[in-house]
């Protein structure tokens, strides 16, 4: 078993495993408990009461966070003609010509995101194999298929992300940075949040928030109290 460093330990201390906070006192607390020198990533995962093998309590969305996620994004862009040049105007890092398009078939993933206009589907679903297990696939659910590349381009660089409920019945995702402190994390949370909530199927009985834990790249899991959810 590896031998836990003393700040390492320091900071699970400061954490009662057996307690659910209110909401801002966790994130006050993943922020204190911040104990290495790089900016750590801050991850919400939250259990909900559903079961995704049933496509009507398939839990998927999308929310801008209103504190952007603190990293810059470098998004791909599949165009072609006027679109392409809008596209690079709008911020995009990368135009999937020929040249990377062979370069992702050999493993380069140079990017965050990809956004596709709905014309240039066929070329990447011959990626789909490359980009779908990253989540990478460019989906007119999460608003990466479209022809306002410049609307797509802007809310990515702003901070949104894309979530799906896993099998377990779990939705995972990055709110920002330690960096950020807490009140402005909490926002980030709150926003995630509220989404989740108004996605709940009508099919989900009972308990749908089960679990909500935070914690910061390096740090301890910090239990937060559903009922505390507003």
């Amino acid at each position: 078993m590896p031998k836990r460093s003393k700040k390492h330990t320091e900071a699970l201390n400061k954490v009662d495993r057996t307690v659910q906070y209110d909401p801002k006192e966790a994130m006050d607390l993943t922020v204190s408990s911040s104990y290495v020198k790089f900016d750590e990533t801050v991850d919400v995962a939250v259990r909900l009461g559903v079961d995704p093998r049933h496509a009507d309590q398939m839990v998927r969305g999308t929310v801008i966070l209103p504190n952007g996620l603190g990293k810059e994004v470098k998004i791909l862009v599949f165009a072609k003609g006027e679109k392409e040049t809008e596209a690079l105007d709008a911020g995009a890092d990368f135009i999937a010509n020929d040249e990377i398009i062979e370069k992702i078939k050999d493993g380069w993933f140079g990017f965050d995101k990809a956004i596709a206009t709905p014309d240039m589907m066929g070329a990447v679903g011959k990626l789909g194999r490359v980009l779908g297990p990253r989540g990478l696939m460019p989906n007119a659910k999460t608003g990466t298929v479209t022809f306002e590349l410049g609307k797509a381009i802007n809310e990515l660089k702003a901070g949104k992300i894309d979530f799906r409920v896993e099998k377990a019945g779990i939705v995972h995702v990055p709110v920002g940075k330690v960096s950020f402190g807490a009140e402005k994390l909490t926002e980030n949370v709150k926003a995630f949040l509220d989404k989740l909530v108004a996605l709940k199927p009508a099919s989900s009985k009972g308990t749908y928030l089960k679990n909500i834990s935070i914690s910061s790249t390096m740090g301890p899991g910090i239990k937060v109290d559903p009922l505390l959810i507003k």
